[in-house]
């Protein structure tokens, strides 16, 4: 494998968390709007809003915390290459994990859209585990199971909301 440092440590993180937070954010939304009724068009265009805006914010949020502590770890402001390089992971893990609840919408009537998203979603969770803790040199299926359970109940909760949303008449 290759060799641990604080840099590849850094594009591991912002790889597994861009990927994470995307799926659950993603598939947790759908699910809650699918189930509170509105159209595929709706779903699909809400999804699609969400991945870009959230991957553009992600990425942000990733060069401004990974320079800091740059800046913080130096003593002093340093080059911002390498939080660049990992926000620029953070938005593509995150706008490519997207698509893998979102296609769904675009293609499968809702109802089998949702089963079929939320199905993807915790088999991708449970790849990103397994493959997180094969760069790490760890040779488990302990935190791909870790991964798809957290993830799992994440969904879970906007799926919660989204039932809980069927009770209001906006």
């Amino acid at each position: 494998m290759f060799k641990p440092s604080l840099e590849r440590a850094a594009y591991l993180r912002n790889f597994v968390f861009g990927v994470e937070d995307s799926l659950v954010s993603t598939v947790g939304l759908l699910s809650g709007i699918a189930l509170a009724g509105l159209a595929s068009r709706a779903i699909f265009l809400t999804g699609l809003i969400l991945i870009v805006v959230e991957a553009f914010s992600m990425a942000v949020g990733s060069f401004l915390s990974e320079a800091s502590a740059a800046d913080y770890l130096k003593g002093r402001e340093v080059t911002p290459r390498g939080a660049t390089t990992d926000g620029l992971i953070m938005f593509f893990s995150y706008l490519i994990s997207g698509l893998i609840p979102l296609l769904p919408y675009l293609l499968l009537p809702v109802s089998l859209a949702f089963r079929v998203s939320v199905i993807l979603s915790l088999i991708a969770l449970f790849l990103l585990g397994w493959l997180g803790s094969r760069l790490a040199g760890l040779h488990s299926f302990h935190q791909a199971w870790r991964m798809a359970l957290l993830g799992g109940l994440a969904i879970l909760v906007g799926i919660l909301v989204g039932r809980l949303g069927q009770n209001f008449k906006i």
